[in-house]
Parts: C-alpha cells; sequence; structure tokens
C-alpha cells in the first residue's frame, strides 16, 4: 500500500492525521519495519494500531504492558493441565523419551499474543501497548521478534514468522527505552492536538455534534491543557466523551452551569475539577476565540 492509498484508506477511517504521521506509516509499513510511537497519555498513540488495522483490514492482537509482564504472558504457555493428563493417560508407555517428546508439541502449547501474530496466516497489527510499563528484561527480550521476526522458545527451537505483522509499540515515557530498541524502529512523537486538530477531529467524529458546541468544547479543552495545575490533560477519548454528552443533553452552547455537571466526563479527579472552577472557560456571548 503507498502513501496515497493509505491516506485514503485513513480518510475512510475519519482519522484525522497530518503529512509526517502518513509517510511514516507507510514508509514503515513498506519497509516491514516496527514502529516505535511516544507521547503523554490520551494523544492518541493506542488508535493509530487500531485505525491502521481497520484500514488494512487485519485483525489487531494487542499485548498490553505492565511491571512484571514475562513470557508465559506474553509469547507461550504450556497447557499443564492437559500435560498431566497426558501422562496419566500414558502412564504405561515404554517409550518414555517420545512421551517426553509429545508433551512440548503444537497440541499442548498455548499461544500468547507475540506467538499469535507471528504464527497467524493472515497478516495482523501488533500493538505492544505501553511497553515503558514493562520491565527493561522484557524489553531486552523483545528484540529478537523486533529485528528477527522470530522467537525462541526453549522445548521447541525458534519460530519464523510466518506471516509479518506490523508492530506498533506505544510508550508514555515513563522510563527511557533502550537504545537497541529504538534502533530496531520507525519512530514518531505525537503532540496533543491543537485547537485546529482538536476541532478536525470532533467534527470527523461526531459530526452530529452542533458545530458551534464542538469550537467552545475544543477551546475549553486546549485551556485545561494549557494549564499547568491540571494533573491529568483531558485526552482527545475524554474531549469526545464530553462533546457526546453535551450532545445527549441537547446542549447547544457552553455556559459555566453546564460546565460544572458534565465536568466528570472530560476530568477524573477532584483536584482537577476544582482548578476547572477557577477558570473561565466558556464565553457565554458564544464566540471561540481565545
Amino acid at each position: 500500500m503507498n502513501l496515497e492509498q493509505l491516506k485514503q484508506k485513513l480518510d475512510e477511517s475519519h482519522y484525522v492525521y497530518d503529512n509526517t504521521m502518513a509517510t511514516v506509516l507507510a514508509v514503515a509499513l513498506t519497509l516491514g519495519r516496527p514502529l516505535l510511537i511516544e507521547g503523554a497519555a490520551g494523544v492518541g498513540k493506542t488508535e493509530i494500531a487500531k485505525v491502521m488495522a481497520s484500514s488494512l483490514d487485519r485483525d489487531l492482537v494487542r499485548l498490553q504492558c505492565y511491571e512484571g509482564l514475562d513470557e508465559s504472558k506474553a509469547l507461550y504457555e504450556w497447557n499443564y493441565q492437559k500435560q498431566l493428563l497426558a501422562i496419566q493417560v500414558n502412564m504405561g508407555s515404554e517409550d518414555k523419551d517420545q512421551l517426553t517428546r509429545s508433551l512440548f508439541s503444537d497440541e499442548y502449547l498455548l499461544e500468547r499474543p507475540l506467538l499469535k501474530s507471528i504464527r497467524s496466516e493472515r497478516e495482523v497489527v501488533l500493538l505492544i501497548d505501553e511497553i515503558d510499563k514493562a520491565d527493561e528484561e522484557f524489553e531486552a527480550f523483545l528484540l529478537e521478534l523486533l529485528s528477527e521476526m522470530q522467537v525462541t522458545i526453549p522445548e521447541v527451537g525458534t519460530i519464523q514468522a510466518k506471516s509479518i505483522p506490523f508492530v506498533v509499540l506505544t510508550s508514555n515515557r515513563a522510563r527511557p527505552l533502550s537504545e537497541a530498541l529504538r534502533r530496531r524502529c520507525a519512530y514518531l512523537y505525537i503532540e496533543y492536538p491543537d485547537m485546529e486538530k482538536e476541532l478536525a477531529i470532533l467534527r470527523a467524529k461526531l459530526p452530529h455534534v452542533d458545530d458551534r458546541l464542538a469550537a467552545q468544547v475544543a477551546l475549553a479543552v486546549q485551556k485545561l491543557r494549557g494549564n499547568e495545575a491540571i494533573l491529568k490533560k483531558p485526552s482527545i477519548a475524554e474531549t469526545l466523551d464530553w462533546a457526546s454528552a453535551l450532545d445527549a443533553l441537547g446542549i447547544r452552547e457552553l455556559t459555566p452551569e453546564t460546565l460544572h455537571t458534565t465536568a466528570g466526563f472530560l476530568l477524573k479527579n477532584k483536584e482537577d475539577m476544582a482548578e476547572m472552577s477557577k477558570m473561565k472557560l466558556c464565553d457565554c456571548g458564544g464566540h471561540t476565540h481565545g
């Protein structure tokens, strides 16, 4: 898929992108390179993997990272219950070596996301979400997959990819990632959208929302994100949730009262709500300039 074809697919998905993002996605896809996407929480990193899966008509295989994640959750696990049952059934078998070998065959192998993605007959999009939350040891373990598109299982050996997944790794920069991992990936950094882009996203995702209200929502969110005292900056998803809530209530213009009653769709803690109450977020005259 070339750049123009990808742009067309992204347009069909109502995804708002810029030329740099589209170019990086197209080239990484063409070259079969993993893509590392960094940015603050809520800027839409995960959404890129979802949109690419939809645009490419591929399944999305997701691995959510967390502290303590290991191979048994990410790559494979043996079906111990089935193995024990097989041992009991074949207890009288004379060929013990054959029994042992059979216990570590495909029949007893449970695929986790990484193995599933490279053994799939059809190409998939593999999302390794929030890699910065995993341990450095797990990050090092990923290098074989990212560089060789293969994995090694001690009891089985090296498994080469049947199909090459489009790999998307996301990071909120909670910790520095290794240079070894970065070298293996194409790179994209995403900022929170500016006013123009936020409004474009609202119009694309929620075309039925009153245009004036959408502009007021976008402006209010921009002001909140620009306030250093706000602990948890509103994400794009929360902007959309808030606009949907206002629209569901039949609200066509922001007022201090509607801000107060619907703030829970945008802000997620008491401190941020208290800070918002001090701010002038809506122009009751309906103007949307800052």
